[in-house]
Protein backbone atom coordinates (compact mmCIF):
# COMPACT_ATOMS: atom_id res chain seq x y z
CA UNK A 1 0.00 0.00 0.00
CA UNK A 2 1.31 3.20 -0.81
CA UNK A 3 1.47 6.48 1.12
CA UNK A 4 1.56 8.61 -1.61
CA UNK A 5 5.69 8.79 -1.27
CA UNK A 6 7.86 7.45 -3.72
CA UNK A 7 9.73 4.20 -3.00
CA UNK A 8 13.31 5.99 -2.32
CA UNK A 9 11.64 8.56 0.10
CA UNK A 10 9.70 5.60 2.18
CA UNK A 11 12.77 3.74 2.65
CA UNK A 12 14.52 7.01 3.81
CA UNK A 13 11.85 8.02 6.47
CA UNK A 14 12.26 3.84 7.29
CA UNK A 15 16.00 4.36 8.05
CA UNK A 16 16.31 7.28 9.25
CA UNK A 17 13.46 6.11 11.73
CA UNK A 18 15.36 3.20 12.63
CA UNK A 19 18.74 5.07 13.03
CA UNK A 20 17.12 8.04 15.16
CA UNK A 21 15.73 5.30 17.27
CA UNK A 22 19.19 3.69 18.06
CA UNK A 23 20.91 7.52 18.45
CA UNK A 24 17.82 8.89 20.87
CA UNK A 25 18.52 5.20 23.14
CA UNK A 26 21.68 6.09 23.15
CA UNK A 27 22.23 9.52 23.65
CA UNK A 28 18.27 10.64 24.59
CA UNK A 29 16.36 13.50 23.14
CA UNK A 30 19.81 15.64 22.69
CA UNK A 31 20.77 13.35 19.97
CA UNK A 32 22.59 15.00 16.65
CA UNK A 33 20.16 15.18 13.97
CA UNK A 34 23.47 15.29 11.87
CA UNK A 35 24.89 11.88 12.94
CA UNK A 36 21.63 10.38 12.53
CA UNK A 37 21.63 11.42 8.98
CA UNK A 38 25.47 9.74 8.49
CA UNK A 39 24.69 6.75 9.96
CA UNK A 40 21.17 6.78 7.73
CA UNK A 41 23.28 7.35 4.41
CA UNK A 42 21.29 10.67 3.80
CA UNK A 43 21.86 13.98 3.87
CA UNK A 44 20.62 16.47 6.68
CA UNK A 45 18.48 18.15 4.66
CA UNK A 46 16.70 14.50 4.02
CA UNK A 47 16.29 14.09 7.63
CA UNK A 48 14.67 17.31 7.81
CA UNK A 49 12.43 16.94 5.60
CA UNK A 50 11.34 14.00 6.89
CA UNK A 51 11.61 15.04 10.53
CA UNK A 52 11.11 19.65 10.04
CA UNK A 53 11.48 19.83 13.90
CA UNK A 54 13.68 17.39 16.76
CA UNK A 55 10.12 17.31 18.42
CA UNK A 56 8.73 15.66 15.06
CA UNK A 57 11.52 13.10 15.14
CA UNK A 58 11.09 12.56 19.02
CA UNK A 59 6.92 12.06 18.52
CA UNK A 60 7.99 9.75 15.71
CA UNK A 61 10.29 7.66 17.62
CA UNK A 62 8.17 7.53 20.69
CA UNK A 63 5.47 6.15 18.77
CA UNK A 64 4.93 2.52 19.68
CA UNK A 65 5.84 3.44 23.31
CA UNK A 66 2.67 6.06 23.35
CA UNK A 67 0.17 3.37 21.68
CA UNK A 68 1.36 1.30 24.42
CA UNK A 69 0.12 3.51 26.94
CA UNK A 70 -2.67 4.46 25.40
CA UNK A 71 -3.82 0.76 25.03
CA UNK A 72 -2.46 0.44 28.90
CA UNK A 73 -4.56 3.23 30.12
CA UNK A 74 -7.74 1.90 28.65
CA UNK A 75 -7.34 -1.41 30.14
CA UNK A 76 -7.10 -0.50 33.19
CA UNK A 77 -10.20 1.97 32.89
CA UNK A 78 -12.47 -0.74 33.90
CA UNK A 79 -10.50 -1.67 37.30
CA UNK A 80 -12.59 -1.46 40.09
CA UNK A 81 -10.25 0.59 42.09
CA UNK A 82 -9.92 4.20 40.08
CA UNK A 83 -7.08 5.30 42.21
CA UNK A 84 -4.91 1.89 42.12
CA UNK A 85 -5.47 1.94 38.33
CA UNK A 86 -4.86 5.48 38.08
CA UNK A 87 -1.93 5.47 39.90
CA UNK A 88 -0.71 1.77 37.99
CA UNK A 89 -0.81 4.03 34.64
CA UNK A 90 1.16 6.35 35.73
CA UNK A 91 3.99 4.15 37.22
CA UNK A 92 4.20 2.88 33.72
CA UNK A 93 4.56 6.32 32.37
CA UNK A 94 7.11 6.72 34.55
CA UNK A 95 8.59 3.43 34.11
CA UNK A 96 8.72 4.07 29.75
CA UNK A 97 9.97 7.45 30.19
CA UNK A 98 12.98 6.53 32.28
CA UNK A 99 13.51 3.48 29.71
CA UNK A 100 12.83 5.33 26.65
CA UNK A 101 15.37 7.93 26.46
CA UNK A 102 13.47 11.10 24.91
CA UNK A 103 10.06 10.26 25.50
CA UNK A 104 9.96 12.86 28.34
CA UNK A 105 10.93 15.37 26.27
CA UNK A 106 8.46 14.26 23.44
CA UNK A 107 6.05 14.34 25.98
CA UNK A 108 7.25 18.04 27.50
CA UNK A 109 5.69 21.16 26.87
CA UNK A 110 8.06 23.73 25.13
CA UNK A 111 5.99 26.05 24.36
CA UNK A 112 3.86 27.38 20.85
CA UNK A 113 4.61 24.01 18.89
CA UNK A 114 4.95 24.95 15.08
CA UNK A 115 2.02 21.48 14.94
CA UNK A 116 0.16 20.03 17.36
CA UNK A 117 2.35 17.69 19.68
CA UNK A 118 0.93 14.22 19.13
CA UNK A 119 2.57 12.42 22.06
CA UNK A 120 0.67 14.60 24.76
CA UNK A 121 -2.66 14.73 23.09
CA UNK A 122 -3.35 11.20 22.61
CA UNK A 123 -1.82 10.03 26.36
CA UNK A 124 -3.77 13.32 27.64
CA UNK A 125 -6.89 11.86 25.76
CA UNK A 126 -5.99 8.20 26.94
CA UNK A 127 -5.81 9.08 30.69
CA UNK A 128 -8.63 11.22 30.50
CA UNK A 129 -11.18 8.83 31.45
CA UNK A 130 -9.10 7.69 34.40
CA UNK A 131 -8.24 10.80 36.31
CA UNK A 132 -12.38 11.40 35.54
CA UNK A 133 -13.33 8.27 37.32
CA UNK A 134 -10.59 8.77 40.32
CA UNK A 135 -12.06 12.23 40.36
CA UNK A 136 -15.70 10.98 40.13
CA UNK A 137 -14.78 8.75 43.15
CA UNK A 138 -13.38 11.29 45.41
CA UNK A 139 -9.83 9.71 45.03
CA UNK A 140 -8.38 12.49 43.19
CA UNK A 141 -8.95 16.51 43.38
CA UNK A 142 -11.42 17.12 40.90
CA UNK A 143 -9.00 20.18 39.58
CA UNK A 144 -6.66 17.86 38.32
CA UNK A 145 -5.40 16.99 34.85
CA UNK A 146 -3.86 14.59 32.74
CA UNK A 147 -1.69 17.07 31.51
CA UNK A 148 -0.36 18.20 35.51
CA UNK A 149 0.09 14.77 36.08
CA UNK A 150 1.98 14.49 32.50
CA UNK A 151 3.95 17.64 33.45
CA UNK A 152 4.83 16.15 37.05
CA UNK A 153 5.94 12.82 35.54
CA UNK A 154 7.91 14.87 32.97
CA UNK A 155 9.27 17.05 35.17
CA UNK A 156 10.57 13.74 37.59
CA UNK A 157 12.07 12.20 34.64
CA UNK A 158 14.43 15.27 33.48
CA UNK A 159 15.62 15.58 36.54
CA UNK A 160 16.74 12.23 37.46
CA UNK A 161 17.90 10.96 34.17
CA UNK A 162 21.79 12.03 35.08
CA UNK A 163 21.83 9.92 38.49
CA UNK A 164 23.19 6.97 38.64
CA UNK A 165 20.23 4.50 39.07
CA UNK A 166 17.41 6.69 37.60
CA UNK A 167 14.83 4.51 37.53
CA UNK A 168 15.09 4.06 41.45
CA UNK A 169 15.50 7.94 41.82
CA UNK A 170 12.34 8.95 39.07
CA UNK A 171 10.18 6.38 41.47
CA UNK A 172 11.56 7.76 44.81
CA UNK A 173 10.50 11.12 43.77
CA UNK A 174 6.97 9.98 42.28
CA UNK A 175 5.71 8.20 45.09
CA UNK A 176 6.95 11.09 47.30
CA UNK A 177 4.81 13.35 45.00
CA UNK A 178 1.65 10.80 45.65
CA UNK A 179 2.41 10.97 49.10
CA UNK A 180 2.51 14.38 49.97
CA UNK A 181 5.14 16.04 51.78
CA UNK A 182 3.72 15.12 55.40
CA UNK A 183 3.94 12.45 57.42
CA UNK A 184 0.84 9.95 58.02
CA UNK A 185 -0.53 10.15 61.37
Amino acid sequence: MSDGRRADARRNYARILSVAEEEVAAHGSGASLEQIARTANVGSATVRRHFPTRRALLEAVSANRIAALCARAAELTGEDDSRKALLTWLDEVVTYCVSARGLAAALAYDGPLEHENSCSVAIEEAGNPLVRRAARDGVVSPDVTVADLITLIVGIVLATEHYPDPAAQADRLFRLAIAGLSPRP
